[in-house]
């Protein structure tokens, strides 16, 4: 132990090469295996998580399809991803004061009664409600994973584990559309949700019996409830603005502007609360540190960018390139098999060098001309010119994914560690739903008024519900007219989408490299708070 408290007092003046020494000492070998055991039950758990908007943004054309709801197409991820960013923060609180395990179990049952939920669902306000229940419980998934593996796995270790976390993510990234797509082709839609229960059930299964976290001591300050309802109701008001700004309501119509009112106030509410609060959701002092906040922004902007490039493709590959479902998820491998190499790529310098600011930068870089690539697309791209572009943009994808979360939780002190994996994966969260939202918005606007301009089959397009099968019962006119209108709504979102991709590439480059396995000057804390927490934890692992 005295060795452990030297090693947590020399934070102060950047972490002597002893500590990292401890802390490995800190986990003895034979706990390996053992370890190891755990981490294949979380990592099913992450691909449960992960496959589930991959999935059903292969299977969404033949959704709207049997459900209808065109214009409501957005918020079936919408209500899913908005569920999720405000349950993450409370799940992770939940966590800390009542165990993980218990609270981590109770998120996988409440995601798997949304998919059950979900597959039962008669019409599209049915499916978009039993998203919302999925999403609560995905709040908990990812976040819960991330916390586990901060209580097992001391930092100096973590880099052992990336290997499998970036194999999970390259299975759910290429397998979640191309099962989405065979799935929906042979079995129907509604199996794309029922998917869920084999996997779910294994990772309770698994979790269950194998997942031993050591007793702490928890804090006894109560949830900061009225922290997570300030901050649930200004981000669903903000969404809501975003959604139906300039679609259903007039940007100042009574209805938006009072959104926008009640989201600023909700979220200066949130702020103010959350600097009284005895155990805030979201603690403000980590926004201290410049690397965290350009992460952060980084992560949102990511987010906004990738869910709605999957959501946007497949619609684009089926209703104007004729792909089925199956192929449109196919189709996405150059984009996938992209990111997935370079993510690995990246990952393994970072680990090995301890380098990483030229990466966000490349990888905003390529990010922005992927997205320019994209909007260029219209009826006559060939599969092959837009798989070269979807290339570019999984590359730029690759180098932020691994990133982002890496650096966030360098750059706090280790008794904050939870808050920062949970506080980065709402921003990214949030990101998803303002980019669905926003891009959805400008896609289906883009379509309506297109199909409206070329005459009276606007109505007749739209009932034929975007997929392959349904187009090729229209007139010629028609299906030609709807195939235009579609590839000018993707040409829409993706140049909005290369825009905002700017905003990471001017916050990558005011990063600042601090060495990965030091506190360094930007994390540090009084060494009279740090030193008890961080011996503690070592121990404990």
């Amino acid at each position: 132990m005295a060795d452990l408290k030297k090693a947590s007092d020399g934070k102060a003046d950047g972490r002597p090469a002893d500590e990292a020494a401890a802390e490995e000492t800190a986990a003895p070998e034979p706990r390996q295996r053992s370890v190891q055991v755990v981490m294949l039950a979380l990592m099913i758990t992450m691909l449960l998580a992960m496959l589930d908007n991959l999935i059903v943004g292969t299977a969404m054309p033949t959704i709207v399809g049997d459900l209808g709801g065109l214009e409501h197409l957005s918020w079936v991820v919408t209500a899913y991803t908005l569920a999720t960013a405000a349950s993450t923060p409370i799940w992770g609180k939940l966590g800390d004061m009542y165990g993980r395990k218990g609270i981590f179990l109770t998120s996988i049952v409440v995601f798997l009664v949304g998919s059950v939920l979900s597959g039962m669902a008669q019409d599209m306000g049915q499916l978009i409600g039993f998203r919302a229940i999925q999403g609560l419980g995905a709040g908990g998934l990812m976040v819960g994973v991330m916390a586990i593996i901060g209580d097992l796995v001391p930092p100096r270790e973590r880099g052992k584990y990336q290997g499998m976390m970036a194999g999970v993510m390259a299975i759910a990234m290429i397998g979640g559309p191309l099962v989405g797509g065979t799935i929906t082709d042979h079995l129907g839609w509604r199996w794309s949700f029922y998917i869920n229960l084999p996997l779910g059930a294994v990772a309770l299964a698994m979790v269950t019996a194998v997942l031993h976290l050591p007793d702490k001591e928890r804090p006894k300050a109560k949830v900061d409830y009225l922290g997570a309802g300030l901050l649930t109701l200004g981000i669903t008001a903000i969404v809501l603005v975003t959604t139906w700004g300039g679609s259903e309501y007039a940007w100042g119509s009574a209805v938006i502007m009072e959104l926008i009112a009640i989201g600023v106030v909700a979220l200066v509410g949130f702020l103010f609360v959350e600097t009284k609060a005895a155990e805030p959701i979201m603690p403000l002092h980590i926004f201290r540190n410049r690397n965290f906040t350009l992460m952060s922004v980084i992560g949102f902007m990511s987010g906004f960018v990738m869910f709605g490039a999957v959501l946007f493709l497949p619609l684009y590959q089926q209703s104007v390139q004729g792909a089925s479902a199956t192929n449109s998820g196919l189709l996405l491998l150059p984009m996938l098999l992209s990111m997935m190499v370079v993510s690995l790529f990246a990952g393994r310098v970072t680990t090995t060098s301890g380098k990483y600011k030229i990466f966000p930068i490349i990888g905003s870089v390529l990010m922005v001309g992927g997205l320019f690539l994209l909007s260029l697309m219209d009826t006559g791209t060939t599969r092959f010119t837009s798989g070269v572009y979807m290339a570019v943009l999984g590359a730029g994808m690759g180098f932020l994914m691994q990133i982002t979360m890496l650096v966030a939780q360098n750059s706090v002190e280790l008794k904050d560690m939870g808050v920062a994996s949970s506080a980065t994966t709402l921003f990214r969260t949030l990101g998803s739903s303002f980019g669905v939202a926003i891009m959805g918005a400008l896609f289906t606007g883009r379509v309506q008024d297109e199909m409206m301009a070329r005459g009276g089959g606007g109505a007749t397009a739209r009932s034929a519900q975007l997929d392959a099968a349904s187009l090729a019962k229209l007139p010629d006119a028609v299906r030609e007219a709807y195939q235009f209108a579609v590839s000018s709504g993707t040409h829409i979102a993706f140049l909005v989408g290369a825009c905002v991709g700017v905003i990471p590439l001017v916050a990558a480059v005011f990063v600042k490299e601090v060495p990965l396995r030091g506190a360094g000057p930007e994390a540090k804390a009084e060494p009279s708070d740090q030193a008890p927490a961080d011996a503690k934890q070592t121990e404990t692992v």
